[in-house]
């Protein structure tokens, strides 16, 4: 589709109200000379040569682009000078006025009207000048000072009135920078005027000089040629090197056209530049066009006929259309249809597949058209561009999934929380935050009988069924396995109570897995705030408790109330057992192998602690660790584990195979200000390197207090310990907070490597995760490696270090010591021995 174009004619009307007086004045000027001169006609050889002369000067030129227009400013004071001092006034006027009507005779009327009148001018300007100053009588200092004066006044008469017409034609403003833009070529006339100088006194010695002249002014054109090819290289790649980095602080695909299609329409020197990005996934189609003639703003239209656009993404290939451009013939006509000279589309490549294209559109200037040159200079500027696309879209895709559950597209628990943070915030009268947390009854058994496709059917059409009968104003997500949530706004508890008995009722209608038609049911939990907790995972927690809780009722809802929290007693005896294990001994510490992808060493063990309750038997490691959380006693556990970590890493360290150890730090135990004293006062004790150690810290936790926890971060960092962040990918502000965070390492969340080796969506993150961290000089770790492919993509893709399964459990020290003896083998080093996996089995 074509955009609105600009008139012509009213351009040339208004360029006349200035080439009218420009030509009067000349002619004028011509009248008189020819009536006080009448042999003015009898040199008319040398009238010829001076016309010749001031012809072939119209291959140094210097051009001014404003707005669709270009303006060329013809350098001839070197034969205007010649033909002043050698030929009668008339002579002159009238060799320079042919010499401007033969340079510009393939211009249109009004630009060729123009020119002529300004040359008349601009000569009868020189000429009146020599006119008031004393006679010219030889070629001595005073004759060179009487033409310079001429020159000058030609060449400002000249540059004056290309502003003029510009003001005219355009505005006030456009004049102003004409007349700035300009003023480098009053330089040039300067220079000019010298040459033409330094040629009469040579001619006035003798004319056998001519031929020593002719040779230097062809080389003069051959160095200046060179020399404005060189500059025109320099300049395009400055702009091009300029653009990159736009391109690179530009990490919203939204704002890229913004960023990107001014500055290429002002470097291709095009009336239009475009970009066309194909709708993909969640990304709509964009159609957006910069437009010399508009200052402001992009416009959703393109000149580009369609047809080429077409070709562009059937073909993979670059489309040149115009004059210089002899492979594309069959297309010309689409573009007279249109009113269009000439056209560049390039494709923008992911690979293999074509996501879009970026196009110019005539090239500013009636004699100008593009060429071999530009094309690659905008095949260049979009391999740029579609690496940023790519990015943006990748860095917009890890984003949306660090919001939104992937198997329903519903938000996830920590976009609720979020959700929840801004809700308690604002506090309206006779009205209740509520949150019903409605758990699938029977999915665990879907799974069993059905396999795990089937259950995330029926999870999907959970999720569909309840966005359907949710509320308007609701927002519905996905918090766990088989647990989703509504959130809104209710008048009260008991308004609450009954929402939610009617949602659950429409909910319990018969649903189709597969060939087979179930009945589920699901349990609903409802709380509400201010009554049942006044922040958002407070609120989470005490509806999970009543959804718990409802599951044996008949109705199947259950509001919060004291008495389902009956389990926090249960919690104080375990954490009366936690603490007299910590001060007993009875805990445990397990080793996790780390392996290097390139060359398979084994660099270092996560300690991890373990325990074994003498009643309950093993207590999950989430479990007591949140207890210790919630009790005060995650300090004397994590000093535990550091302290076994340290022991065997010294006696390691002794026996000449050293290995590395990473610890879990919890955020709450970066908000104790002594803890980096602690480590300092463990690593003298120990005798150990500070960069032996490294801490890792859950990504989602350390997020809450990112602020609080900074200081303690940079301490631990001054000390020399490395610092990981762990579980990265699942926190709400990964990529916002990456640069402000000391740290040293980056953790992959397992979650996301477990399922890359089968979903591309996962891939896309690990990929993205990878490319990121490397931007940023950090090392990236890779947790959850369970099988060869995983292994495989991994290394492909830069990732340094592994930890899974596919190389070893978590161990105790001596299953540890017995797994280093059988599965690696020493490998000598500067730094010392070296454990390498003999396979990865």
């Amino acid at each position: 589709m074509s955009g609105p174009r600009a008139s012509s004619r009213r351009s040339s009307v208004y360029a006349w109200l200035v080439t009218a007086p420009l030509g009067l004045f000349g002619t004028i000027c011509l009248a008189v000379f020819l009536a006080t001169e009448p042999g003015w006609y009898k040199p008319w050889v040398g009238g010829l040569v001076i016309t010749a002369g001031a012809v072939a000067a119209g291959v140094a030129v210097t051009h001014l682009v404003i707005g669709r227009q270009t303006y060329t400013v013809v350098v001839t004071e070197t034969p205007l000078i010649l033909g002043l001092y050698f030929l009668p006034p008339a002579m002159v006027i009238v060799a320079m006025t042919c010499a401007a009507f033969i340079t510009y005779i393939r211009l249109e009327p009004a630009k060729l009207g123009f020119n002529v009148a300004k040359q008349a001018a601009s000569t009868s300007a020189a000429l009146i000048v020599i006119a008031l100053l004393p006679t010219i009588r030889d070629a001595g200092p005073g004759t060179w000072a009487i033409l310079f004066a001429a020159g000058a006044a030609s060449a400002i008469t000249s540059h004056v009135s290309v502003a003029g017409v510009i003001a005219v034609v355009q505005s006030a403003a456009a004049g102003r920078q004409a007349l700035i833009a300009g003023l480098p070529t009053l330089i040039t006339s300067g220079i000019s005027i010298l040459i033409g100088l330094v040629f009469v006194v040579m001619l006035d010695v003798t004319w056998w000089t001519v031929i020593l002249l002719a040779g230097l002014i062809v080389a003069l054109v051959v160095v200046l040629r060179s020399f404005a090819g060189v500059f025109r290289q320099h300049r395009t790649l400055a702009e091009v090197y300029e653009l990159t980095l736009a391109l690179r602080d530009e990490a919203d695909a939204g704002g890229l056209p913004d960023v990107l299609l001014g500055r290429v329409r002002t470097l291709m020197q095009s009336e239009y530049a475009t970009l066309w990005l194909a709708a993909q996934g969640r990304h709509p189609e964009v159609l957006l066009t910069s437009r010399v003639d508009d200052s402001v703003g992009l416009f959703d239209i393109s000149p580009t006929p369609a047809a080429v656009r077409d070709r562009v993404v059937e073909t993979g290939r670059v489309i040149s259309v115009g004059p210089q451009f002899d492979d594309s013939t069959d297309l010309r006509s689409l573009l007279r249809r249109d009113d269009l000279r000439d056209l560049i589309a390039v494709p923008l490549r992911s690979g293999q597949i074509t996501i879009g294209t970026l196009e110019v559109v005539n090239r500013v200037g009636s004699t100008s058209t593009f060429r071999d040159a530009d094309v690659q200079v905008l095949e260049t500027i979009a391999a740029h561009v579609a690496g940023a696309v790519e990015n943006s879209r990748l860095v917009d895709r890890l984003r949306y999934d660090a919001y939104h559950d992937r198997l329903t597209a519903l938000p996830n628990r920590r976009r609720i929380i979020d959700a929840l943070a801004e809700s308690v915030t604002v506090r309206a009268e006779d009205e209740v935050v509520a949150i019903l947390l409605f758990d699938v009854d029977g999915q665990r058994n879907v799974n069993e009988s059905m396999g795990h496709a089937a259950g995330d059917k029926l999870l999907v059409e959970v999720a569909e069924r309840i966005r359907g009968i949710a509320d308007s104003g609701a927002l519905v997500g996905r918090i766990g396995g088989d647990e989703f949530v509504v959130t809104l706004r209710a008048a009260g508890i008991e308004a609450t109570i009954e929402l939610a008995t009617q949602m659950r009722e429409r909910l319990r209608g018969p649903m189709a897995v597969g060939s087979l038609t179930l009945d589920v049911d699901t349990a609903v939990g409802v709380s509400v705030y201010p009554d049942h907790g006044s922040d958002p995972e407070t609120l989470l927690q005490r509806a999970e408790l009543a959804a718990n809780a409802a599951k044996v009722l008949p109705y199947g809802v259950q509001p919060f109330h004291p008495a389902l929290e009956s389990r926090a007693v249960r919690r104080l005896g375990i954490a009366a057992d936690l603490r007299r294990a910590i001060d007993n001994d009875q805990l445990e510490v397990y080793f996790q192998p780390k392996v290097t992808l390139t060359d398979r060493h084994v660099l270092g063990v996560e300690c991890l602690a373990r325990w074994v309750h003498p009643t309950h038997g093993e207590v999950a490691p989430e479990d007591f660790v949140a207890v210790a959380e919630h009790t005060g006693q995650l300090a004397r556990l994590t000093e535990v584990v550091l302290t076994a970590g340290l022991r065997h890493c010294k006696a390691w360290a002794d026996a000449d195979r050293p290995l590395s150890i990473a610890v879990n730090l919890s955020a709450r135990t970066l908000l104790d200000s002594r803890f980096p004293d602690l480590v300092r006062e463990l690593l003298e004790e120990h005798r150990m390197e500070p960069g032996q150690v490294t801490f890792e810290i859950s990504e989602p936790g350390m997020l809450n207090d990112i602020e609080r926890v900074l200081p303690t971060l940079y301490r631990l960092r001054d000390l020399g310990v490395r610092l990981s962040v762990d579980d990265f990918g699942t926190g709400a502000s990964s990529l916002g907070y990456l640069r402000q965070w000391p740290v040293h390492e980056v953790k992959i969340d397992d979650t996301f490597v477990q399922g890359m080796a089968t979903d591309s969506g996962d891939l896309a993150i690990v990929r993205a995760i990878v490319s990121l961290a490397r931007e940023f000089g950090l090392t990236v770790v890779a947790e959850g490696v369970e099988s060869e492919l995983t292994l495989e993509l991994l290394e492909e893709m830069g990732c340094e270090i592994g930890q899974g399964y596919l190389f070893s459990r978590p161990l105790p020290f001596e299953r540890l010591e017995a797994w280093l003896s059988a599965q690696t083998e020493p490998e000598s080093t500067p730094t010392g021995e070296v454990r390498r996996l003999r396979a990865v089995i």
